[in-house]
């Protein structure tokens, strides 16, 4: 039975009622939505809203600006490896990326820390958090150090032993607990 409103009568008897409006000569039924759809419909706004607060409150969502910024660190750490040269200006840049300091670390804490201590403060080698260098005060010096060791003080020469890329890394550890010289940019140019 077609409601009394002459609106919303069909133009066909056992049709569907039609709404009142028109839009370039077409009018739509007026029908209300199947209620399986209205229960999909109200259940993804429910998860939605559970998801929302699930995530907000465990602190499982990573933000995207670490993410980019742990991105960006391998990025520049590729660009940094592929640069042969290793003079002052590229082992400071390397003290400052993570990917370098952490790889680094790993060398460091194996191989370096029972005469230098896990801290970097010394023990039978030299304390390397102070100001005060024996064997130079640039980047270079200890990477010369590191590579051709100092016998007469018991430091053995790491750089066949290790590699290239394993002594820069280790150098960048090292520096990463220091702070670059003011006339130094460690901008990309």
């Amino acid at each position: 039975m077609t409601p009394p409103d002459s609106a919303h009568k069909s133009t066909l008897p056992g049709e569907d009622p039609l709404r009142p409006h028109s839009f370039d000569g077409i009018q739509e039924y007026d029908k209300r939505l199947p209620n399986w759809w209205l229960l999909t419909f109200y259940a993804t706004i429910v998860f939605w809203i559970g998801y929302w607060l699930y995530m907000q409150q465990s602190g499982l969502s990573v933000g995207d600006g670490k993410k980019i910024d742990e991105h960006m660190a391998r990025v520049e750490a590729v660009k940094l490896a592929a640069n042969a040269a290793l003079d002052d200006p590229s082992l400071w840049k390397m003290s400052r990326n993570p990917v370098f300091t952490s790889a680094g670390k790993a060398t460091f804490d194996t191989i370096c820390a029972s005469c230098h201590n896990v801290a970097l403060t010394g023990g039978i080698g030299p304390n390397l958090v102070d100001a005060t260098w024996i064997h130079g005060s640039k980047p270079t010096d200890l990477l010369k150090v590191v590579n051709e060791g100092v016998l007469v003080k018991g430091m053995p020469a790491w750089g066949p032993v290790l590699g290239t890329k394993k002594v820069s890394e280790a150098i960048a550890y090292v520096l990463s607990h220091h702070t670059p010289p003011a006339e130094l940019s460690l901008s990309d140019k």
